[in-house]
């Protein structure tokens, strides 16, 4: 038998409901959401595609940034791949290249205050693309800050734009998908992150992908390789 002292009280704790992502919330922070068969497409013709954003610490400078992974590549008729750019639709510089033993993985990492993730599904010539924006939010400078997450945008069933000749397919060195609305109307890709996709389009059509599409040397991997090839 317990006794408790005059005039406590006993408060059971119970765990607060989180409110559940609606479907534009998950898409804008998971990226791409595929059916079980193309997951299991893309695990069977060894596509490793990563669109995860995640929020790390740096000790040194006591603040908060975002990390992500240029990854995938392209298998046959297959292909799924994942950039970063930054706000204005520049290329990010990689914090480190990873160099994987397999083909079609990760390539690159980079950290940053925000992130605009590019992040492309291709099944033979159909695309789907999403383009979103990440940044961090601040309730409080003593608290961990929250993810924010918005789509830039979303297009379905993609295709290359038809040539008139087999030639000037060859010619198009760098195409871009056409995208349209439920009622026809072109779908038009932020111009400022045109570049960024084509880029990642790219990626998805590169087979047994071995190398970065979308970002680019960080300023010290530059300068070394400016020392070494000065006499």
């Amino acid at each position: 038998m317990s006794h408790s002292a005059p005039g406590s009280e006993l408060k059971t704790m119970t765990a607060v409901p989180q409110k559940a992502l609606s479907k534009p919330q998950v898409l804008a922070l998971r990226g791409i959401r595929l059916p079980a068969f193309a997951l299991k497409l893309l695990q069977q013709t060894g596509i490793y595609c990563d669109p995860s954003v995640s929020i790390e610490y740096q000790q040194l400078a006591k603040h908060y940034v975002l990390r992500g992974r240029e990854s995938g590549g392209a298998a046959g008729h297959a292909g799924a791949y994942c950039g970063f750019v930054d706000s204005r639709g520049e290329p990010l510089s990689w914090l480190g290249r990873v160099e994987t033993v397999g083909r079609n993985g990760v390539h690159a990492v980079a950290v940053a205050s925000e992130l605009v993730r590019m992040h492309v599904f291709r099944n033979a010539q159909s695309y789907e693309l999403l383009v979103t924006r990440h940044a961090l939010k601040f309730k409080s400078e003593d608290r961990r800050p929250m993810l924010e997450n918005s789509i830039l945008f979303h297009g379905f069933h993609g295709t290359l734009p038809r040539e008139s000749s087999n030639e000037e397919i060859e010619q198009q060195s760098e195409p871009l998908p056409l995208f349209y609305t439920r009622s026809g109307e072109p779908l038009a890709i932020p111009e400022i992150f045109r570049n960024g996709v084509i880029r990642t389009v790219a990626g998805s059509r590169c087979s047994g992908c071995r190398h970065c599409h979308v970002m680019k040397p960080g300023a010290a991997l530059i300068t070394a390789s400016l020392e070494v090839g000065r006499p």
